[in-house]
């Protein structure tokens, strides 16, 4: 499998693309030892990866994202040492690191080599490391799917539908320190749907309360919100972070504060 993902990274002729393609392999097959597992009776797929893989979103991410949604018969420790013995039968040379002091329990892949041999880097003890994330106490209001995936490896998981991972992502949005590119662009790719996608209303609102308090930001007024917080923004920087992670890089110069503002204010009620 290591000969199939160093393959995939010789046929992209940029340095960013060939890093793209092997995470997104190596993210690969990290979800099927999950499928393997079973790990999918408890835990729900998120985030942007997760938007990538069921939605075929046009950018890569780098790390796995997952909520709790079952608590009964969370084994994490064992899903992290078969992800391991997986990785190292590929044939790649792996090891994950675990931590489960904090609600958001993590994890961290990393693979050592595989960047000297795809020309990413000059010493073989450097690492390409995927953070993996499991969020234990996930607010309330998801809702959840499941689906067959096919990019790289064939699997089932369970995910948040669209709706609730739109929610998560505005989330990131208002709360997040500092803005992303990522971010924006995966808004625009929601809102770019005819009509528009709107967000999980219930879970942005747990997710507020959940982290900001209660009356601290409304999720109804999410695009006024959203709207304030343009005023501010560099849209250079923006386009600066996203366009690396683009499959279509130029993409990225969609991102001005005129576009985004007109993409928040686009009411769905106005196509005939």
């Amino acid at each position: 499998m290591k000969d199939e993902a160093l393959a995939l990274a010789a046929a992209v002729p940029d340095p960013a693309g060939k890093l793209n393609l092997l995470r997104e392999y190596l993210q690969a097959l990290a979800l099927r030892s999950l499928h393997e597992s079973e790990a999918f009776i408890n835990l729900a797929f998120v985030g942007g990866t997760a938007l990538r893989f069921v939605a075929a979103l046009p950018r890569f991410s780098e790390d796995l994202g997952f909520s709790l949604h079952q608590p009964e018969g969370y084994r994490p420790v064992e899903w992290m040492k078969k992800i391991k013995t997986d990785l190292t039968l590929a044939g790649f040379e792996a090891t994950v690191n675990w931590n489960d002091r904090t609600t958001v329990h993590k994890a961290w892949i990393k693979v050592a080599g595989i960047l000297k041999e795809s020309g990413l880097a000059a010493m073989p003890e450097q690492n390409l490391s995927i953070k993996l994330e499991i969020d234990t106490r996930p607010p309330a209001g998801a809702v959840v799917r499941r689906s067959l995936i096919t990019r790289h490896r064939m699997l089932a998981l369970q995910h948040y539908d669209l709706a609730s991972l739109m929610a998560g992502k505005i989330h990131a949005l208002l709360t997040r320190s500092y803005p992303k590119g990522r971010d924006w662009y995966d808004l625009v790719w929601y809102r770019g749907h005819r009509p528009p996608l709107e967000p999980n209303a219930a879970l942005l609102e747990n997710a507020l309360i959940q982290t900001q308090g209660t009356n601290a930001l409304a999720s109804k007024d999410w695009k006024k919100l959203l709207l304030d917080r343009l005023e501010n923004l560099d849209s250079q920087k923006l386009r600066n972070d996203v366009a690396p992670f683009l499959e279509h890089p130029e993409e990225a110069d969609l991102l001005d504060r005129q576009n985004l503002q007109a993409m928040l204010a686009f009411n769905s009620g106005d196509i005939q």
